[in-house]
């Protein structure tokens, strides 16, 4: 095979398309038809699950899964780098957590409240494996691109991803509406996890064969060098001391991101349950509708947050964008028809993809002269898991105490907050 050299375009249209295959699984199970799916499977008047030995509230359990499944790529995630970096072979891992996350979007076709701790199981599969690949595929953008290619690569990987997860979404919902009864519905849906696997795996495969394998260093994997990731990691811990540019930023990145991320995660639980649609027919189709807006718009947005960074700059396009996302909060709070959601949704999708482009390219950008990229952006990644975690963990007790999702999404202003005054002190260079 033509190893392809760094900054050609080949090679970063290849990285750039592992957005097209992955991002299915965000459009489709994470953001729109497994949301409806899982809410559909509870009854009008009851909205408990018994799990783990407790009574959940529907939402609040789903939450409290994908909590534990970031926590649980949070600690993987630097150990697994660790092997990668030794091994010298990364390619191998973001294999397997994509082939991992894609059977586990196909196990979700026999997902069911009788069977609970075999549905979650499949839906922490495809959960850990999507964050998990991610680690792996952050990590390749400064050994493809120069820094002056990274603002604008990152960007196509996202426009990428929401035009695929579209194509599909579409081809999904047109299963869906063709059917009349509630119960052929349901049977299209579980089709759409089955067409989700399948699209992740075999559009990376893409992907896997230009993307370069790394130099094998021929070393076995002993008990040190499991360890080795964590030790990276504090390693990266030590050189931020020196890098006070970087370690602002990460500081920032690590609040509004926690936010960010939670939102995104329960818009459509927050949509399914709060917002008055009327019949059921026009909640799922207005919901898949409103996912589609969010994901047609964030095209848009990812490209126009591209264009503001290279004029205003990084941080301060990233401040503007917290702004709105802010002020998104408290609208989300008094938010009552379709009409006021579908006007949320394209909000959201005009900043949605321009935070997540412009979040990782500046971290690259920031980034001191090393090889030893994996560690960085596990470290990264690192960050933005433990911050899902808080987010998420935060969500679900105020939704579980409180019995209302609208009072947990009004408490993440205090997160975007939080971030914009960090972000006002990241240092123009660094000291």
């Amino acid at each position: 095979m033509v190893t392809l050299k760094k900054g050609s375009k080949k090679l970063l249209n290849a990285w750039a398309f592992y957005d097209w295959a992955n991002s299915v699984y965000t459009l489709t199970i994470a953001s729109s038809i497994f949301p409806i799916f899982y809410s559909a499977l509870f009854l009008s008047e009851i909205k408990t699950v018994q799990a783990f030995g407790f009574e959940f509230k529907s939402t609040a359990l789903i939450t409290f899964v994908t909590a534990f499944t970031f926590l649980v790529v949070a600690f993987t995630s630097p150990i697994l780098s660790g092997i990668a970096d030794y091994v010298g072979n990364k390619k191998n891992f973001m294999k397997f957590f994509c082939y991992v996350g894609g059977l586990g979007c196909m196990g979700l076709y026999w997902f069911s409240l009788d069977h609970i701790y075999l549905s979650i199981l499949f839906y922490f599969m495809g959960l850990i494996g999507y964050w998990g690949s991610l680690v792996f595929y952050n990590s390749y953008l400064p050994d493809i691109a120069f820094p002056e290619q990274q603002d604008s690569v990152s960007a196509k990987g996202f426009s990428l991803g929401y035009f695929g997860s579209v194509v599909l979404l579409i081809l999904n919902l047109g299963m869906v509406m063709s059917q009349d009864d509630g119960e052929s519905k349901m049977q299209m849906m579980r089709y759409s996890f089955i067409t989700v696997g399948l699209w992740w795996i075999l559009f990376s495969q893409y992907s896997f064969y230009w993307l370069p394998k790394g130099a094998s260093s021929g070393h076995k994997v002993t008990r040190a060098v499991v360890f080795n990731g964590l030790k990276e990691l504090q390693q990266v811990w030590k050189q931020l001391k020196l890098n006070l540019r970087l370690k602002r930023y990460l500081y920032a990145f690590f609040v509004f991101s926690m936010a960010v991320q939670t939102i995104m995660l329960v818009a459509v639980y927050f949509g399914e349950e709060e917002i008055a649609w009327g019949s059921d027919s026009e909640k799922t189709t207005g919901l898949i509708v409103s996912i589609l807006v969010i994901q047609l718009v964030a095209v848009l947005g990812a490209f126009l947050t591209s264009k503001a960074s290279s004029i205003f700059g990084n941080i301060k396009t990233l401040i503007g964008v917290n702004l709105i996302w802010m002020s998104l909060c408290f609208y989300a709070y008094f938010m009552q028809t379709p009409i006021q959601f579908y006007i949320a949704a394209s909000i959201v999708g005009l900043v949605m993809g321009g935070i997540q482009s412009l979040a990782r390219s500046t971290y690259s950008k920031f980034l001191p002269e090393t090889e030893d990229t994996t560690s960085y952006f596990s470290f990264f990644d690192v960050a933005e898991k433990i911050g899902i975690v808080i987010g998420m963990v935060i969500f679900a007790t105020i939704d579980q105490i409180t019995g209302t999702m609208r009072n947990a999404i009004l408490f993440l202003f205090i997160f975007f907050l939080i971030g914009i005054v960090l972000l006002f002190r990241v240092p123009k260079q660094n000291a």
